[in-house]
């Protein structure tokens, strides 16, 4: 989709938060026009947004399209999908929300047996699915088409069925004081009850998500079991996810 230079420029971006044309032209040794037309295609896919000089990384400020998360941070999200995966044994029952890292656990999760899930997302139901053993259940309600998910009252009541041993869920941005938010509120009432109906919440969420912003609020991290992460660098969260007995899972260490 992209070419090796702007993955590695996207890469950068999520590293420093903002990127000029004039340090990536001496870091690659191409010409201004060049890297300007780089940040032009890596903008145009909400990867990056264009400031005066250069660009910044996109899920800084705004929600992203959904084939560009399937881009940013993908090694990592890779990596916490099996992470997830290795929590969940076979033969458990779990809700799995909508989301692009979730997808990745879907994805790692078809050498499991007999699993029961739940979901509001068809792209994590088409991945399950073709596995006889398991049974997979999705939501009532309208489907998006930006990205497969279904969300609104009808979602709801259905979630509120079933009470499962785990809860898989994501969340646009993850607060360093706890708070999990996101960009919808349909889907947050959607994650809330999926919380709501779970012995056991695992949240799965790359270390981008502590660089964004949203304006909804799921709830806190104290209501979490299991964090599965790339990385927890701030101390002062640490100690907070400490403090609540939340079992960390780092797969960057």
């Amino acid at each position: 989709m992209y070419t090796p230079r702007q993955n590695e420029i996207l890469e950068v971006a999520k590293l420093k938060g903002q990127v000029s044309v004039d340090s990536l032209v001496q870091q690659f040794g191409v010409t201004p026009q060049s890297i300007r037309k780089d940040l032009g295609i890596l903008s145009e896919g909400r990867l990056l947004e264009r400031v005066h000089g250069g660009a910044r990384l996109a899920s800084m400020v705004d929600n992203v399209s959904y084939e560009a998360r399937r881009v940013i941070a993908y090694k990592e999200k890779q990596a916490i999908g099996e992470a997830v995966a290795n929590i969940i044994p076979s033969n458990a029952s779990l809700f799995i929300n909508i989301g692009t890292t979730n997808e990745a656990i879907a994805r790692a999760l078809v050498r499991h047996k007999r699993l029961m899930v739940i979901t509001n997302n068809i792209n994590i139901a088409s991945i399950l699915s073709p596995l006889r053993e398991n049974q997979v259940f999705i939501t009532a309600g309208k489907v998006r088409s930006s990205d497969g998910g279904i969300v609104g009252e009808s979602t709801i009541d259905f979630i509120n069925q079933f009470r499962v041993d785990y809860a898989i869920i994501g969340a646009s941005a993850v607060n360093l004081n706890g708070d999990l938010l996101d960009f919808d509120i349909r889907e947050v009432k959607v994650s809330q009850a999926i919380v709501s109906n779970a012995k056991h919440v695992i949240l799965a969420s790359d270390s981008t998500k502590y660089e964004r912003t949203a304006p909804v609020r799921i709830g806190h991290i104290s209501k979490i079991g299991s964090f599965v992460t790339d990385r927890v660098t701030n101390p002062e969260f640490r100690r907070l996810l400490n403090s609540f007995d939340v079992h960390t899972t780092e797969t960057s260490t």
